[in-house]
């Protein structure tokens, strides 16, 4: 197996994994400390070491809350359990799982973005284990990014002193971290031609950012955006829209709140003290448009065509962000309804029904959904030919909280890492994780998910989503492929939402 690998730094040593077939490194460093004067930088390259530096253990986590404190929480119940976990400002670290016994087999990569509203997560969290993706002939990669204030702040001192490099820092994280696989993976047994990235949430965002940003032009080949495309629901927003400017200006109010007037001054804070008062605060630092990194904003990026040309997989789970119309009464529905749709205001009340009760039920709409039909639609309108893959995860998650499928379960699934969760799974549960993270395995080998099962059955066709024929997969008791035709108000708003974007 493949223990020992030369990186453009130095020597590193693996352990074995759960399956000694497996090699897992951990806490490769990928990037210079970003402390001192490297806060709020860009990422700069890691330092070189002698001799072997053994990877058997998790770098620390990114500066951000401390997690496990509240048991009323249900990711504190699911993962974040642990509430001495190892928490520093020196961060850039990531995690290797190679099933690769010698340097020259040149298999497939898999690059994971954790997700966390870009305020919190960590590559560390029990459920992304790359162990199984990697048993599949997958190499699995899990890459480590500055989050909050630490990895997101704008400030115009900062602006004047690296316009090169401006905000952005975390997502500057992935990508220096991605870049670092392309330029090392083969020492691991990788083909640096043929890597997938993917997130969710908060990840899932940042592969939007990071197909949209003109940074990298043959970075990747595929991606895959789980629960991360968020398109506004009747003009709302999850994140309101701020120019860089206005992020500027929070930076601004920030440093006041610091009690500081210079960088040089920010940056001689310990971290500890940022956390905290940023804790306090509740302050959101989070993507901005600076022209660099980031020009205008990912989502209408992907709606206008520009994008990598590359297959994509999207997925969201059946319970999660629901959006209605913000409306108290009737009368102020209608009042909306005629804001948003304007001449076809009518025929989306027809749609919802003649009692205020009715409509807001009716209205309650998934934006992952939209998101998704959208980009599919304007893709054939703009002859972009690569396919769109669409799954709803909407299996039975036991539990005494009866959770539904709340935000961030299917995790478990794709990493197939149900053993590790608390909750009493069943045979059907293991099947379809089973099936599920196979899928992905055959989409990051060749774009296609399509195969066969672990018994050499082919498993059910999934289709590209295409406006005739709106090919869906259904993660319930099974895989399931299905004709999600969309009924009269998806296809309202997604009229709507191309002809505003």
């Amino acid at each position: 197996m493949l223990r020992i690998a030369q990186t453009e730094t130095g020597t590193v040593r693996g352990l074995p994994a759960a399956d000694p077939r497996i090699t897992s490194f951990k806490g490769i460093p990928f990037a210079a400390p970003p402390v001192g004067a490297l806060r709020w930088k860009a990422p700069q390259p890691a330092l070189k070491w002698k001799g072997v530096m053994n990877c058997s253990e998790f770098g620390p986590i990114a500066m951000q809350h401390i997690p496990g404190l509240n048991p009323d929480n249900i990711y504190t119940r699911e993962w974040n359990v642990d509430p001495d976990i190892k928490m520093d400002e020196d961060c850039l670290y990531l995690n290797i799982w190679t099933p690769a016994k010698s340097d020259d087999e040149k298999l497939p990569v898999f690059v994971w973005y954790f997700g966390g509203g870009l305020q919190e997560g960590n590559p560390t969290e029990m459920e992304f284990d790359g162990e199984r993706l990697a048993r599949r002939g997958i190499i699995v990669v899990s890459v480590n990014y500055r989050v909050n204030v630490f990895g997101f702040l704008a400030h115009p001192i900062l602006t004047k002193e690296q316009p090169d490099a401006p905000s952005n820092f975390g997502h500057l994280d992935q990508q220096a971290g991605t870049r670092w696989v392309k330029r090392n993976i083969a020492a691991f047994g990788g083909d640096p031609d043929n890597i997938t990235i993917g997130g969710q949430s908060a990840g899932g965002m940042s592969v939007s950012a990071q197909l949209t940003s003109p940074q990298n032009d043959g970075l990747f080949q595929r991606a895959i955006i789980q629960s991360g495309m968020m398109a506004g629901v009747y003009g709302g927003s999850l994140f309101p829209a701020r120019t860089f400017a206005d992020a500027e200006q929070a930076g601004v109010r920030f440093f006041d709140l610091l009690g500081v007037k210079t960088l040089e001054e920010a940056r001689a804070l310990k971290a500890e003290f940022i956390r905290d008062k940023n804790e306090e605060a509740h302050t959101f630092f989070g993507t901005a448009d600076d022209g660099v990194f980031q020009i205008g904003d990912a989502q209408e990026n992907l709606l206008k065509g520009k994008r990598y040309r590359v297959p994509l997989i999207i997925t969201r789970t059946e319970s999660e962000f629901k959006t209605g119309m913000p409306a108290r009464d009737m009368e102020e529905f209608e009042k909306q309804a005629e804001q948003v749709f304007g001449s076809d205001a009518e025929a989306f009340l027809k749609i919802c029904g003649t009692s205020f009760e009715e409509a807001v039920k009716k209205t309650s709409i998934s934006g992952i959904e939209l998101s998704a039909r959208a980009l599919q639609k304007r893709d054939e309108e703009l002859g972009i030919k690569e396919p769109i893959y669409y799954a709803v995860f909407d299996a039975e998650i036991p539990g005494w909280d009866n959770p539904g499928t709340f935000h961030s379960v299917d995790l478990w699934f794709y990493f197939e890492t149900l053993a590790k969760c608390w909750r009493p799974f069943v045979g059907k549960h293991y099947d379809l994780a089973r099936q599920m993270c196979t899928y992905w395995a055959n989409f990051i080998k060749n774009g296609d998910p399509n195969g066969s099962d672990a018994d050499g059955t082919v498993m059910p066709s999934w289709k590209p989503l295409t406006d005739s024929i709106p090919n869906a997969m259904l993660w319930g008791d099974k895989a399931t492929p299905i004709i999600d035709k969309p009924d009269a108000l998806m296809k309202l708003l997604v009229k709507t939402y191309l002809a505003q974007n």
